[in-house]
């Protein structure tokens, strides 16, 4: 069945291209901007998955409609999370001083860039010409000119799990669809329907289609209007303390981004059901220096119901696919509504957040459990913060102090400092009460979310000279009250050290090491136990022209009531040819547990993230292709097939597949016009 499908899959993106289809490599060296993120940012671990993911989704679109550094505003350059607040300012100073950017190798006069931001800009920015302030467009032209986009998607198993003969209401195909208008930066709606394998399809409570859908209408640049989301939308303010279901900041991202505060708003235009707004958010411009951001949401939630009708769990998974999962779908409501007041004049910028929520229901989690004693409890809720901070020439400050209804205060705040092109440095420090609770904040964390808390990162980046990259950090991390496996206060430790050298320009070598210190309970509760965990990365890996491929081995030692050992080495490879690319992967892992389990990330297709953690012993197989078909169509597909030697089925319950083996297909169509 495997080789049959790799044939039909190769024959199918031979023949479908012609001769005028256009290639989409030029200036990248052969690379998709997925792979330069791959091998220039720090991703390694189950930490940092959810902190990636959002930063992928952004990062699509942005690779779909990128920026103009001649015309980019501060706001939207600080769009890109790869850029400090530094290099932000660097960027505009030159700009503002040596006048429009000609071409894109200029950034590398910029002292602060370095080899992350030259690699990574080109894929998101590109240096346009300089235009006349335009007004906001006509409707009509809007209409007349924009562009067009309708994706569909689908995922086919060659397996059936024990649900999809017996238990789940729908049938094993996982398929999504997605249709968005664009004119420029100016106005942009679109929705997006989604269903998960074994979810309902026009049945059920599903009558009306797709399990999950998002729609969403946002305007930009009319007047003082600066930016206004109708429907579905996501929110980042401060540093997360208060409101926060845009990105989780993981400890690696803070290093790259040394702090940089966010305030956004964009289109929830994700399949992802979990930590979402639903109404309308807008920011306006009062004065010079001055905003405003205001934000209303009523949206239905998933909850886990205690037998008085009030709510022990709120649920993020999206899952229905099962009667019981599909009684709790949409039980309960939440009503959110807030302000934001910023000021910023030259280096300075204050702001303050107030959020209110409202529950339906009342939310009482089961508080007899020790660890989740001072989960957030009661109907109502409010959350106010003031986030500050400062830039000066080499030196950046920012913070937010945020306290909840019952008086519990959180705090965060960054240091960075960097120099004009080899070394910055970085200080994270934060204090989260464990009497804090929020509902929609998430922040720099070791935990988790900013709660129960204390702790302090410093790391910074050197560059010796100019094809090395060395950078790294220490965090410790201090929680006073009883956490998940963990009857008793506790501490963390957290190392990482990471080197990359590009000993010539198509060449680029990675090594990392990452030491994680935890304190768990012992098998009597009795006492705290070290679990220390051991990871190393190495890659090497090579692009140029229509060719790329690289070579990566991991090794995990994990010390808890045993010691384990995990090992995995993979190799990739990539081409590139006018209208159309091929890819393969072939992996090969042996871990004696799930404690030492190797995470990677794999290349999906567009819309989709892949980090994928992997345990026990066997090996992965991955095809995937792309032909652009005219200008207007675009074929993507992937082949994936895992095989496990030491197992005779996968997985468990409904999830569980008879077999060692699983392979899936998933194809995606993409119509432009």
């Amino acid at each position: 069945m495997v080789s049959n499908t790799c044939k039909l899959l190769l024959i199918f993106l031979i023949q479908t291209a012609t001769s005028s289809a256009q290639s989409d490599v030029s200036g990248h060296g052969g690379q998709t901007w997925q792979q330069a993120w791959q091998e220039t940012m720090s991703i390694g671990d189950d930490d940092e998955a959810a902190a990636c993911e959002d930063y992928y989704d952004l990062l699509q679109e942005l690779s779909e409609h990128p920026l103009d550094l001649n015309q980019a505003t501060r706001e939207e350059l600080e769009r890109l999370p790869f850029l400090s607040v530094q290099q932000v300012m660097d960027l505009m100073e030159y700009r503002d001083r040596y006048g429009p950017i000609r071409s894109m190798g200029e950034i590398r006069a910029i002292g602060s860039m370095d080899y992350q931001q030259i690699v990574l800009l080109p894929y998101f920015c590109y240096a346009g010409e300089v235009k006349e302030e335009a007004r906001f467009p006509r409707l009509d032209t809007m209409m007349k000119h924009g562009r067009q986009e309708l994706t569909g998607a689908v995922r086919i198993p060659f397996y059936k799990r024990e649900g999809d003969q017996n238990g789940y209401l729908g049938y094993q195909y996982r398929h999504w669809l997605r249709y968005q208008f664009s004119y420029g930066d100016y106005l942009k709606f679109g929705f997006v329907g989604a269903q998960d394998a074994g979810e309902p399809f026009f049945t059920n409570r599903n009558r009306w289609g797709y399990d999950a859908y998002s729609y969403y209408l946002q305007v930009r640049k009319l007047g003082i209007l600066d930016h206004a989301v109708v429907g579905k939308y996501k929110l980042s303010i401060g540093m997360g303390l208060v409101a926060n279901n845009s990105f989780s900041l993981g400890k690696a991202a803070m290093l790259q981004n040394l702090g940089r505060t966010s305030n956004e708003i964009r289109p929830h235009a994700s399949r992802s059901v979990a930590d979402y707004f639903q109404g309308v958010a807008a920011t306006a411009t009062i004065v010079k220096g001055l905003k405003a951001t205001v934000f209303a949401s009523l949206r239905p939630i998933d909850a886990t119901l205690n037998e008085d009708g009030s709510i022990s769990t709120i649920l993020t998974d999206g899952y229905h696919r099962t009667p019981l999962e599909m009684e709790k779908k949409h039980n309960a409501k939440q009503t959110t509504a807030g302000l934001h007041v910023a000021y910023r004049t030259g280096g300075l910028h204050v702001g303050a957040t107030t959020v209110y929520t409202q529950l339906d229901r009342m939310l009482s989690p089961n508080t007899q459990t020790l660890y989740r004693r001072h989960y957030p409890q009661g109907r109502h809720f409010l959350n106010s913060s003031v986030h500050y901070g400062f830039l000066h020439h080499r030196w950046s400050f920012s913070g937010e102090t945020a306290v909840s209804r019952n008086g519990a205060v959180a705090t965060i705040n960054a240091l960075g400092y960097q120099s004009t092109s080899s070394w910055s440095l970085m200080a994270v420090q934060r204090f989260y009460s464990y009497r804090y609770t929020t509902l929609h904040g998430h922040a720099f964390s070791e935990g988790g979310r900013p709660q129960n808390e204390s702790g302090l990162c410093v790391g910074g980046t050197w560059r010796p000279f100019r094809r090395l990259q060395l950078q790294g950090y220490a965090d410790f991390a201090y929680f006073p009250w009883a956490r998940y496996r963990v009857s008793q206060s506790s501490s963390a430790q957290d190392y990482l050290a990471e080197a990359i050298y590009t000993p010539g320009k198509h060449w680029t070598l990675k090594g990392r090491y990452r030491l994680h210190l935890r304190q768990l309970d012992n098998e009597d509760k009795t006492a705290l136990r070290r679990h220390n965990e051991h990871r190393v990365r190495l890659s090497v890996g090579f692009h140029s022209g229509e060719w790329s491929w690289s070579t990566q081995g991991d090794a995990v030692r994990a010390v808890n009531l045993d010691t384990d050992h995990g090992f995995m080495v993979s190799e990739t490879i990539a081409w590139k040819h006018r209208w159309w690319q091929l890819g393969a992967v072939v992996a090969w892992f042996h871990t004696d547990s799930y404690d030492s389990r190797i995470y990677t990330y794999e290349r999906q297709l567009p819309h989709e993230f892949g980090f994928i953690s992997y345990y026990g012993k066997g090996n992965r197989l991955m095809l995937v292709g792309r032909a652009n078909i005219g200008n207007t169509l675009q074929f993507d597909a992937k082949l994936g097939h895992t095989h496990y030697n030491d197992r005779s089925v996968i997985g468990s319950g409904l999830q569980q597949v008879a077999g060692s083996s699983m392979t899936e297909l998933d194809i995606q169509l993409r119509w432009r016009f």
